[in-house]
């Protein structure tokens, strides 16, 4: 008889509307029948999921995760840390899913779960963040961005995108600014900040997906052409306005997807960056708090982790970490 392959299987049962609850005897069924010998791990509080990897992670030939964009933050943070790589299948079932989305991964409970032990590997870049954490699309700070973790569990699962946008308005009126240093190999810049974000994913940040659903109407408009291996980070810095009038301004320009820097908005390309700022400065990972810092060190790890995708979806590439 043949040797099972061995597969660690991590559910976050609280994810989206808890949708794996009715799916989950159909999904083991399926690895089961496709040739695996499965694990379950069900998270219980924060860091679980990441825990469950370095603790079961090492001798499995494929690990896959079911939750939300937060769940396979800790995963693949989790990867990272194994001396040897392991292909990951995910089945996304959070509120948003910008990361599922953009790799045209199955909507549907059932289709993604196959898709988790049948489609083709595609190596992603990752975000380095200081010494110790890692993102998979977006790394954030100041206005709107707190919504993304304080918005309650159960108003996320029901409205989705128009949640973490609403608890991003009622922050309007309080907005901080922050003084800071901020570095690339390409130029520096100094001043004061509203808002800055360091994305693999274009369109994750809360400010972005304003303009995905008020003008595309519904979830999962991102971005046709984003490459999510192309070894750097989309940076959009928003400097401290002056004027409510030209806190309107900034607002429309992107809203109306301006491509050309201000005075006020700035945006680029690179592959590094470290940032000082005069005071302690509340950061976002993946939707999630990523901790309260002054110095900020961030970088991309080109083709590290490898995902598995619909063949069609993108081009393969079969690169990974050594």
């Amino acid at each position: 008889m043949a040797k099972k392959k061995q597969m660690l299987l991590i559910i976050n049962p609280r994810s989206g509307r808890e949708k794996i609850r009715l799916k989950l005897l159909d999904i083991l069924d399926a690895y089961t029948g496709a040739g695996y010998q499965v694990q379950v791990h069900v998270t219980q509080k924060a860091l679980d999921a990441r825990d469950a990897v370095l603790r079961y992670g090492v001798k499995k030939d494929l690990i896959v995760c079911s939750g939300g964009d937060g769940t396979l933050n800790e995963v693949i943070s989790g990867i990272m840390e194994l001396e040897k790589p392991i292909s990951l299948g995910y089945i996304p079932a959070g509120s948003t899913n910008d990361f599922a989305s953009s790799l045209k991964l199955p909507k549907q409970m059932m289709p993604a779960a196959l898709n988790a032990v049948n489609g083709s590997p595609y190596a992603i870049d990752i975000g380095h963040f200081c010494e110790d954490r890692y993102f998979v699309y977006v790394a954030g700070f100041g206005a709107f961005t707190e919504g993304s973790y304080l918005t309650p569990q159960d108003k996320k699962n029901l409205l989705g995108h128009q949640a973490y946008i609403l608890e991003g308005v009622k922050s309007l009126a309080s907005i901080k600014s922050y003084s800071m240093k901020i570095s690339c190999p390409e130029e520096t810049l100094e001043g004061e900040f509203i808002y800055g974000m360091v994305e693999l994913l274009a369109v994750a940040a809360p400010l972005h997906r304003i303009h995905h659903d008020v003008l595309a109407g519904h979830e999962g408009q991102l971005l046709q052409n984003v490459a999510l291996n192309d070894g750097l980070f989309e940076v959009l810095l928003i400097r401290t306005p002056k004027t409510p009038l030209e806190l309107s301004g900034i607002v429309t320009g992107l809203l109306m997807r301006e491509e050309e820097n201000s005075d006020l908005v700035y945006k680029f390309k690179t592959n590094a960056l470290t940032i000082h700022a005069q005071e302690p400065v509340d950061w976002v990972l993946d939707g999630e708090f990523g901790g309260t810092r002054t110095d900020v060190v961030i970088q991309n790890l080109p083709q590290q982790i490898m995902i598995l995708c619909p063949p069609s979806s993108r081009g393969q590439t079969r690169k990974n970490r050594e």
